[in-house]
């Protein structure tokens, strides 16, 4: 791996020798696999020979290797979620300060392992804006969530400005903003050329400005969960520093065991917590963590999340791509049953006939090919499932059943 030369002076000299060595020792190293478990959909089977559990996230898990996820018909279905070790420490920040039923905003949202870990996390009731600006990733975003199949998760596709002309007020908001991807390197050589201390700081500006426009959306005693995946002191302490001075935060500590080996802060003289995780050091790629209360004020009560949904709709700026509710898709005269319908947990197994499929089956299904079904299958819509896990529908039309699996979904090759 040939680093930048400026990266290379400067983060050796943040990390000092022990870290930094360890941290280029990592590059030679198989990178770490690991998933996060679907609580709703996963039924405890053993589906990983050898998995280690991860001990900030009760759901997820270490695999020996990384098998070939593309071809695994649960991997598809939300049965679990591929995400990297490191970013599931949200879990053990969320379930430590949030304890009763919240709004919540996954701001910068794509492609969506941070948004479904959040509901997961979240205590029963929450509702979660799982948002994303670009449109591109918005529409990975949606597919992501809607495998997840939890109803109390909406997708918008919006500007952060945009939230600060509405009445939406959040509990918990989670800022994963856009950063130099430092912690990239390791697994996307294609990141070190796009690196530079001259985008170190304009993406410390950009982030600021998210920060600014996001800022009154939070209430008065609500968290604000500030990430990056990157390394540098401008982007991580500096803004979180930043943070508390300008904007008018309590910095906040959540418990944390030695041999996780999580990094505290590396900014000379300020020792607030904050939580780092360096290749080499934690087993996991870069992350840094901070968890902000905004300090009590006059006004600001959340939104109830009850009301989320309802008042979302309310701002036609705000673009909803999901509001959670799954819908059949109306062509002409006839209502198909949408692929949303089958992922959702609100959709029972007895609302449509259904059929259990062979591993072969479903990745035939995945792969969008049409086949016949047993002859003793009603005609019409059918819910097709593997091992007891819905991951579409078909329609029966007798001597074959014609795939509705969305083609933009759809995999490549077998």
């Amino acid at each position: 791996m040939n680093l930048p030369q400026e990266f290379t002076r400067y983060t050796s000299a943040l990390l000092g020798p022990q870290r930094w060595q360890a941290f280029l020792r990592s590059f030679e190293q198989e990178v770490p696999v690991s998933v996060r478990f679907n609580p709703w959909k996963y039924t405890g089977e053993n589906l990983f020979d050898g998995a280690v559990s991860v001990p900030w996230c009760k759901d997820g898990f270490w695999l020996k290797e990384r098998p070939n996820f593309t071809l695994d018909p649960l991997f598809h279905a939300g049965v679990y979620y591929v995400q990297e070790a490191g970013s599931m420490f949200l879990d053990h920040v969320l379930r430590h300060w949030v304890k009763e039923p919240v709004s919540a905003l996954d701001l910068c949202a794509a492609p969506g392992g941070k948004s479904t870990l959040m509901r997961a996390a979240l205590p029963q009731g929450s509702v979660l804006i799982s948002n994303e600006i670009d449109r591109r990733r918005a529409n990975i975003l949606l597919e992501n969530i809607l495998k997840q199949g939890h109803p109390d998760i909406l997708v918008t596709h919006n500007p952060p400005k945009d939230f600060a002309k509405t009445n939406l007020v959040f509990d918990v908001i989670l800022a994963d903003v856009p950063c130099s991807g430092e912690g990239l390197f390791r697994r996307d050589a294609a990141a070190t050329e796009e690196w530079s201390l001259q985008n170190v700081a304009f993406c410390q500006e950009r982030q600021r400005e998210i920060l600014r426009d996001i800022w009154p959306c939070l209430r008065e005693g609500g968290l604000l969960i500030y990430s990056t995946c990157t390394f540098n002191l401008l982007e991580n302490e500096e803004n979180v520093r930043w943070i508390a001075e300008e904007l008018g935060a309590e910095i906040l500590s959540v418990p944390i065991q030695e041999d996780w080996h999580i990094t505290g802060s590396l900014l000379s003289g300020w020792q607030q917590p904050v939580y780092r995780f360096i290749p080499g050091t934690t087993q996991s790629e870069g992350l840094f963590m901070a968890v902000l209360r905004k300090k009590e004020g006059e006004k600001d009560f959340a939104t109830l999340p009850s009301s989320l949904r309802v008042q979302t709709k309310k701002y036609p700026f705000i673009h909803l791509l999901s509001d959670g509710i799954a819908q059949p898709e109306v062509k002409g005269k006839e209502s198909i049953p949408s692929v949303a319908q089958a992922l959702s947990l609100a959709t029972t197994k007895s609302q449509f006939p259904a059929v259990e499929l062979s591993l072969e089956q479903a990745r035939r299904y995945l792969h969008r090919e049409s086949f016949a079904l047993p002859p003793d299958i009603p005609h019409g819509f059918v819910l097709v499932t593997y091992r007891q896990v819905p991951l579409g529908f078909m329609k029966n039309v007798g001597s074959r059943a014609n795939n509705l699996y969305p083609k933009n979904w759809s995999i490549r090759s077998l």
